[in-house]
């Protein structure tokens, strides 16, 4: 079998931590224009801007660079009549992306949830190999982790240790 597995390292996008009580999602999702997920590990996406559920109260939210100052905009906006935190966490970490027929026997290598159970569209807070990610399934055959810059170069080592070991058929 072929290995037709790549790993790529994605631009740098714009990410908010956005943390608030239930009753304010509304207010927040009439800002945003796209309503905020409301199951855990569910995604909710418009045009360039996404929402990812990771917790009781927390979202990650992600854009292109340019439009961090639009979403910070329409939050202050909003807060006196719904009150949030939104921290901007853009520069705290990198995207890698895993795609391809193996890309979740690969990723499987060193994390250890069920990929198979998890949907396209969906992300989760998981670890991979010790370093705490968000692993997020674009599509398929599609991943996209996102982990802190200082340990992405850990995690980068673990994918190509794995690339060659498949590459090799070992």
């Amino acid at each position: 079998m072929t290995f037709t597995t790549t790993v790529e390292t994605l631009p740098t996008m714009g990410r908010y931590n956005l943390r608030c009580k239930r009753e304010n999602t509304v207010a927040l999702s009439k800002s945003l224009g796209f309503d905020l997920p409301s199951s855990i590990g569910e995604a909710a996406r418009s045009g360039t801007q996404s929402a990812l559920k990771l917790g009781p109260d927390e979202w990650l939210l992600t854009c292109p660079m340019e439009e961090r100052a639009t979403i910070r905009q329409s939050l202050t906006d909003v807060y006196p009549e719904a009150v949030h935190s939104l921290t901007d966490i853009s520069s705290r970490e990198i995207s890698i992306r895993v795609s391809g027929d193996q890309a979740e026997e690969l990723l499987s290598t060193s994390c250890p949830r069920n990929l198979a159970k998890l949907s396209t569209g969906c992300g989760v807070r998981t670890i991979f190999d010790s370093v705490q990610v968000v692993l997020m399934r674009e599509g398929d055959r599609q991943f996209r982790l996102d982990v802190w810059r200082s340990f992405a170069p850990h995690v980068l080592g673990l994918l190509a240790v794995a690339c060659a070991e498949f590459e090799s058929g070992l």
